[in-house]
């Protein structure tokens, strides 16, 4: 079993510690120490019930930890009131879901700026048009989302994750309605935002060859870490899976 990471301020989006996330008598998470350090891109796995879900929920903010305390940069979520938490979540964390997530009467590039529009920001347009172009987008900002094929609105969204340049970006299951040829095309667009612009990335999946596209994964079990597996590949992360 590989030991917790060092939680350290320096270099880190996100950091839990001892962490736990009760519903009534059901434990989902379980005292949980971990650290995503800035410019990594981290998969988390585990099965149906393992927590995975409840762990993004809780890191990104999208819901409160029954105990223990959960760290965006020096800010402590615990701390913050409901709009404040509101707040953070729309100006310093992105998220991919896999349903999209698109106002279907929006056009592509209302869609993308929605974050800055609510946050009454206007857009930097050399971000946004770096932006549109990375995903592929640039051609389609007058479309709505009914004349997208999926592939093309999941590239919308990974764009609106990361147009508010944010601290950390969560992806949950982003791969799972699409096919293996576009699912490739999305992880290859996080791969590339982390690479490329130094985004942090944390990405919760079933699917092996998706968290191979990461630098290290994270295997949860019953609302514990209980190991993680550096430089993966679809190979080795399968083979980690079936002996946890």
């Amino acid at each position: 079993m590989t030991a917790p990471n060092t939680l350290t301020a320096t270099g880190t989006a996100v950091a839990l510690e001892h962490v736990t996330k009760s519903y009534g008598r059901v434990t989902a998470l379980d005292n949980v120490s971990w650290a995503f350090r800035r410019g990594t891109f981290t998969a988390i796995m585990g099965a149906s019930g393992s927590g995975k879900s409840t762990f993004l929920h809780c890191a990104s903010g999208l819901d409160r930890a029954t105990s223990g305390t959960i760290r965006l940069g020096e800010t402590d979520l615990g701390k913050l009131k409901e709009t404040e938490l509101t707040r953070l979540r729309r100006d310093r964390v992105g998220f991919v879901f896999q349903g999209y997530n698109l106002v279907p009467s929006m056009t592509v590039e209302r869609n993308i700026t929605l974050p800055l529009f609510l946050g009454g920001r206007g857009a930097d347009r050399s971000w946004f048009s770096e932006v549109v172009h990375r995903v592929g987008m640039a051609d389609r900002l007058e479309h709505k989302p009914s004349q997208l094929s999926g592939g093309q609105q999941q590239r919308v969204a990974v764009a609106r994750a990361l147009v508010t340049r944010p601290e950390i970006v969560f992806a949950d299951e982003p791969t799972a309605a699409l096919d293996p040829r576009t699912a490739g095309h999305v992880l290859r667009l996080l791969r590339e935002a982390v690479d490329a612009i130094g985004q942090t990335v944390v990405l919760v999946t079933h699917d092996p060859v998706a968290a191979a596209w990461a630098d290290s994964v994270v295997f949860l079990s019953e609302g514990r870490i209980v190991d993680e597996l550096a430089r993966p590949t679809a190979a080795t992360v399968l083979n980690r899976w079936e002996t946890l």
